[in-house]
Parts: C-alpha cells; structure tokens; sequence
C-alpha cells in the first residue's frame, strides 16, 4: 500500500506542478504586460521590469493556490482513470474511500507548504517587489505612506495630516477625553516621533480645558515636548495603505483585535480573516466533492467531461465563498456563519456523492 501511496502521490504532484508552472506563467505574463508602458521612465530598464514581476511571482503562486491543488488531484487523478489505473486499483481491493485519503494527504502536504509560503514569504517579496520597482522608476518609496489618517485609540483620537515613513508625522491632533462625551484636552504639533510605542511631539500646542463650571475653561500654553504612549504600534501604521488581502493572518487577527477593542469597524478584516481561516477546509471540501466525477462510471459521459464538471461546480463553491463575504457586508450578516456555510454546504454535498460512488 506504501508503493501505491507513492505512486499516486508521485503523480498528483507532478500534475500540480505542471499547472502551477502554466498558470505562472500566464499571471506573470500580463502583469509583464502591464510594466511594458513604464519600461524607458527615469532608470526603468526591461531587467527591472522581469526582476519585478519574478519578485512576485511568490504572491502570484499563493494567490493561484487553490486552483492548482484543486487542478492538480482531479487532472492527475484523470490520469489515472484514463489509463485504467484506478480500475485495477479497485479490483485489487483498494476502495474508493482509501484512494481518496491518499490524495487528501498528498493535498494536505501542498496545502501546509503553500500556508507557510504565503504567510511569511510572499509578504517579504511583494514589500520588496514595490520598492525595487519605486526606486528604478525614481519615485520616493515612502510616497505611497504619506496620507494622513485617523485612528481612535482608547478614549482617545489622533489625527495625523502627514505620516512621513511611518516613524515621523507632521501635524498632529491628539484629542484627549474624560469621559465618552467630555473633552479632557486637545495638543497639536507640527511634528512628532514615534518609536513604535510612544509618540513624542515636539513644540506642542497644549489646550487644557474644564469642564466643571458653567461654561468651559480654556487653559492654553505651549510645551517644548510632549510624550504619550499609544496602544498600537509600527505594523498597524505601515498596513494602512495595505489591502485586507495584503495582510497575513496574524497581522489580520492583530488589527481586528485592535479595531473591536477601541470600538471601531473591523467587518472588511474580518471577512478576510474568516476567509483566510476557513479556506483549507473549503479546498479540502472540494477536491472531495470533485473526486466522485473521477470515479464515476464512463458509460454516461467522457471522463474529460465529467472531470470538467467536477472541476466547474467547485470552482463555482470557492467562488460561492468569496461571494458570502460581500454578501456578509454588504446585509451585516455574520461574518463567520458567511464564511463557513459555503463550505458545510460542500462538505455535506461531497460525502454524499462520495458514498454513493463508494457503494457502487
């Protein structure tokens, strides 16, 4: 049985391989394309244009993950039923059951490498990727991070007009309350440091303001420098500018609990974070429900027919399952239940095909 494993681990491998290696290459293709315009500006060469979109494939491969495990088990799997391999394999007494656990193992093996190569190194080549290309087209690599923004942090709110590299910030408000509906204090600055756990301003504008007579008192001076220490740190300002997908999970579990502690809106981080977690079961789920097509007899239909079908109808779950997310938002549904119904769904429907071919 050990030999058999290996061999049908061998060839689902290989076929994923194969698709991963075609799909590549087809993404890395037109986002070359899109780079072409841009090759001539400033120091911009056609070596930096391919060494840009190489630094992405990581990101491009972690992207396309689902689809080339799911392609990989059924096209390999085709393989085996169009040579008649998996007809031997159950007349020598191999059930469906335990082919299909081979392929989960072989699936679960691709599926922990690709978790791990998207978690830590895509997110280093995609941050990489970006200043390279910034540099050779002369542009200032911080020039992406100088919005300003808001953030609530406690009981209190800080405006930052300019955020110069996430460490320096140029006119800040920090507005100081008491209680939910009383000021405390209002400080302005022109610039400020921040050292990834407190935020030192520098000439400061300093309001003082009580509140407890009949009409409120304005105590006004200016300070040489002001520290107070903040509640979020480096990664919550350098991701500001990012995307929810651009997050890992970790830094997406980290920002909703940031955001759901001050009381503010996390529902798009959410939806990404409960997508992100529930995704290996819904890959699972369907190359499960995919299997039955492999399986099921050739007297109805072709095999590249029926794997075709197989391979439409989960495509047509995970899209289900990225649907459910704006769907959740869109209606303030719950995200989780948004999240994992698609993939209960999957999971009920695939065992139940697979014991009806199981049986036969």
């Amino acid at each position: 049985m050990k030999i058999l494993d290996r061999y049908i681990a061998k060839t689902l491998l290989k076929y994923s391989l194969s698709v991963m290696v075609v799909l590549v290459g087809i993404f890395a293709f037109f986002k070359f394309l899109e780079e072409v315009g841009d090759i001539g500006r400033a120091s911009y060469t056609l070596f930096d244009a391919l060494a840009y979109v190489g630094l992405l494939i990581p990101s491009i491969v972690y992207a396309l993950s689902s689809l080339i495990i799911l392609l990989g088990c059924i096209l390999g799997l085709g393989y085996l039923a169009g040579n008649s391999e998996l007809i031997i394999m159950r007349g020598a007494g191999i059930s469906v059951v335990e082919i299909t656990k081979t392929t989960l193992k072989v699936s679960l093996v691709f599926i922990v490498i690709m978790i791990i190569f998207g978690e830590f190194i895509s997110p280093l080549f995609s941050d990489y990727a970006k200043k390279y290309r910034a540099q050779a087209l002369g542009e200032s690599v911080i020039s992406s991070s100088q919005q300003g923004f808001w953030l609530r942090d406690g009981n209190n709110f800080i405006q930052v007009d300019k955020n110069i590299d996430g460490r320096i910030f140029e006119k800040i408000t920090l507005i100081n309350l008491n209680t939910p509906s009383t000021l405390d204090s209002v400080v302005y600055s022109d610039k400020a440091v921040f050292d990834g756990k407190n935020m030192v301003l520098q000439k400061t504008n300093y309001h003082q303001i009580n509140s407890n007579q009949e009409f409120a008192a304005i105590d006004q001076k200016t300070l040489q420098q002001y520290l107070t220490e903040v509640a979020f740190d480096q990664e919550l300002i350098k991701s500001l500018k990012k995307e929810p997908k651009e997050f890992s999970t970790w830094q997406l579990f980290r920002r909703v609990q940031f955001l759901s502690n001050n009381d503010l809106s996390a529902d798009i981080y959410e939806v990404e974070l409960y997508q992100r977690i529930m995704k290996p079961l819904t890959l699972i789920a369907m190359i499960i429900l995919a299997l039955p097509f492999v399986f099921g007899s050739l007297r109805d239909s072709s095999l590249g027919r029926k794997i075709f079908t197989g391979v439409v109808i989960s495509l047509f779950f995970e899209l289900s399952s990225r649907l459910g997310g704006m769907i959740s938002l869109r209606f303030d549904l719950n995200h989780l239940l948004s999240a994992s119904l698609p993939t209960i769904v999957v999971f009920a429907l695939a065992i139940f095909m697979l014991r009806r071919v199981s049986t036969k």
